[in-house]
């Protein structure tokens, strides 16, 4: 099946988990509107408010409100980007599930460079070139993505990229753990899935401040890391060999 003839039968949600964004999320619906004008897949934008303490609630019912492209859920508390992105997952109707954050740090519009790789990969994984991030920032996620790739060796560059496609099936199996968004490429490689890698482009934050630091960049993926190595050491596939269904009254 060529990727035109895959893409026509399509549905795209967009993740966007949001925890205190307010400065960010007008400028961010700016930027995804001229994503959504040109996209060659029916997509809606999910926001995951992840219990956010601002402003942000009540921005995103009102985008919610203005445009049926958009939609939210929100957790009730703080809980993570993991478990986030995991409940926007399990909320959305697609065929196929992308991730960007609202920071504005990566476009949407790249998400259309992604597209020609489906079906054969089942998740496309950006790799920020020249990253606008602090020397800080910087260091600590090469020495985290250093460790990482040694300890699992799953072959992703960049697995902190907040720009990603997956097919919904893969997506679905991924399971809910600290630091599973760190491990999304090597979760769909797990279940056999492919993983096409691709440059992005990559922006200075655009407001307000990031909510990560040298800790949790650095000393929680390698705790995390070998959380993952747990998990893939007891994983198990199956495939369907025979079925009959039908209605038997």
């Amino acid at each position: 099946m060529s990727s035109s003839e895959y893409l026509a039968r399509q549905q795209l949600t967009v993740l966007v988990p949001v925890y205190n964004e307010e400065e960010s999320l007008g400028q961010f619906v700016l930027e995804m509107n001229k994503f959504l004008a040109e996209t060659p897949v029916p997509t809606t934008v999910l926001f995951v408010n992840d219990g956010s303490t601002d402003g942000s609630l009540a921005l995103l019912r009102d985008i919610c409100k203005a445009a049926p492209q958009y939609e939210f859920i929100s957790l009730r508390l703080n809980s993570g980007l993991s478990t986030a992105i995991k409940a926007g997952i399990d909320h959305c109707r697609g065929t196929l599930v992308g991730y960007i954050d609202s920071d504005i740090q990566t476009s949407p519009m790249d998400f259309l460079k992604f597209f020609e790789f489906f079906p054969e990969f089942d998740m496309v994984n950006g790799i920020r070139a020249k990253r606008q991030d602090t020397a800080v920032k910087k260091l600590s996620s090469k020495i985290a993505n250093t460790v990482r790739r040694a300890l699992i060796n799953d072959g992703i560059e960049d697995t902190g990229c907040p720009l990603k496609i997956m097919k919904i099936e893969y997506a679905r199996r991924v399971p809910l753990f600290h630091g599973m968004h760190r491990f999304l490429g090597a979760l769909v490689q797990l279940q056999g899935g492919r993983v096409k890698q691709l440059p992005v482009q990559h922006f200075p934050r655009f407001a307000g401040t990031a909510k990560y630091n040298l800790w949790n960049r650095a000393w929680k993926p390698l705790v995390d890391t070998f959380g993952f190595r747990w998990i893939r050491s007891r994983w198990k596939n199956y495939e369907i060999g025979e079925q009959h269904t039908g209605d038997h009254a």
